[in-house]
């Protein structure tokens, strides 16, 4: 029978955790219930894995934590023991699922075992901070956790909480017998090789030209959207093996990084593929944007650059040719440090939808020039340098990278 880890701070959400379990528990699974909780004692419920013992899986005792001097110091502690014990759990096959209701301090705590556990694994946080009002990064990371709102506080079973944590117990069982029955086919597909890639709407319709053709040749293309978290995503699964190649063909959170904006990819961007020793075809795709919310919520010292409307909830803005150098050179310093084979495809008509020779808004051909003669100047010799005349959304350049990717996979 399948088995759901239930975390939560039983000091204060004990009663709910106990109809959370008693609800899963109807529903058709197993559980065993983690207590998170520092300060105070369980109430109306009685943890398989109690305080004490989550403190001690931290290397630590729960009198220190009372006793750390800040909550936030103990609180830090308390992770340790959480992500153990949820990891050895699952190592050890006795978990299926995982699920938590909790207000701030408690989705932190569970959230620390949900990020550990790996993709497909099913987790689920159910909290009132989940209104889309706070940033959801501390509580999914880059894994699949379903994050569901609660509405009303933790605090109480009532007409409103009741049928909102039944719903939640139904989600977490049902996910853990979907878990449990699903084909290993699914997962590991049998003698196929994987592919990651990256994208934006800037350049679906290329990546939806690639990808029927390398699945027809028995590999899975694996897409990322390239908005500060996908690449994220994409390497943190590069380092778990789960790549042979890479088709690096959005490069928007380099971009995110040099001049600011929601796709921010951070320092270690391209960094996992070196690690990895992986051949890889790159494509300097949408490095000449970032992106912010609507229109007025664009920040002031950006009102005096070209912008462009992408949607209601999306303005993107043209970085500086500075900024877009700046990206080119730190694309070009990690690709000298592969191992592996790596191709540079270029388009000669521009790298997004904006930046178009046909008329587009960000389009100027002396930045493209400039672009373009900083990537080839500063590549290593041994690096495929190739330019295609065509726009990087064109039939004609996705057939190119396709080849590229071909090629280096034969190689």
């Amino acid at each position: 029978m399948p088995t759901v880890l239930l975390i939560g701070t039983l000091d204060t959400k004990g009663p709910e955790t106990a109809f959370l379990r008693d609800r899963v528990r109807a529903f058709g699974c197993e559980t065993l219930v983690l207590d998170s909780g520092i300060l105070g004692e369980a109430q109306g419920i009685t943890a398989d894995f109690p305080r004490e013992v989550v403190a001690h899986a931290a290397g630590s005792d729960i009198d220190s934590l009372r006793n750390a001097g800040t909550r936030g110091k103990a609180v830090e502690e308390m992770l340790k023991g959480v992500r153990t014990i949820a990891l050895d759990l699952f190592q050890a096959g006795r978990i299926h699922g995982a699920a938590a209701l909790g207000g701030a301090e408690g989705s932190v705590l569970a959230a620390a075992a949900m990020k550990v556990l790996p993709v497909g694994f099913p987790k689920l946080i159910v909290s009132p901070i989940a209104s889309g009002h706070r940033k959801f990064a501390p509580f999914v990371g880059t894994k699949d956790v379903l994050v569901m709102h609660s509405v009303v506080d933790i605090l109480g079973l009532n007409a409103v909480s009741m049928p909102i944590f039944d719903s939640a117990a139904a989600a977490i069982a049902g996910m853990a017998k979907a878990y449990v029955d699903r084909p290993e086919s699914m997962a590991h597909p049998a003698g196929r090789r994987s592919l990651a890639a990256t994208m934006l709407g800037n350049t679906t319709r290329p990546l939806m030209r690639i990808r029927p053709q390398i699945e027809a040749e028995g590999c899975d293309f694996v897409i990322f959207h390239a908005n500060g978290v996908g690449g994220a995503a994409m390497e943190a699964l590069i380092d778990g093996g789960a790549f042979s190649a890479v088709l690096d063909y959005t490069l928007s959170e380099v971009a995110g990084f040099i001049a600011g904006g929601f796709h921010n990819g951070g320092p270690t961007r391209m960094d996992a593929a070196l690690r990895a020793g992986l051949p890889q075809v790159i494509v300097p795709g949408c490095l000449d944007f970032m992106v912010f919310g609507a229109r007025h919520e664009v920040p002031e010292q950006f009102h005096d650059r070209l912008m462009y409307y992408h949607n209601p909830e999306f303005t993107l803005v043209r970085l500086t040719l500075e900024e877009q150098l700046k990206a080119v050179d730190f694309v070009v310093e990690k690709l000298n440090q592969a191992t592996a084979p790596v191709r540079m495809l270029v388009p000669l008509r521009g790298i997004s939808v904006m930046d178009n020779a046909g008329g587009g808004t960000f389009w100027d051909a002396e930045w493209d020039r400039r672009r373009r003669e900083r990537l080839r100047s500063g590549l290593r010799g041994d690096i495929v340098y190739e330019e295609i005349d065509a726009h990087i959304n064109d039939d004609a350049f996705a057939d190119a990278a396709l080849d590229a990717l071909q090629g280096i996979l034969k190689g």
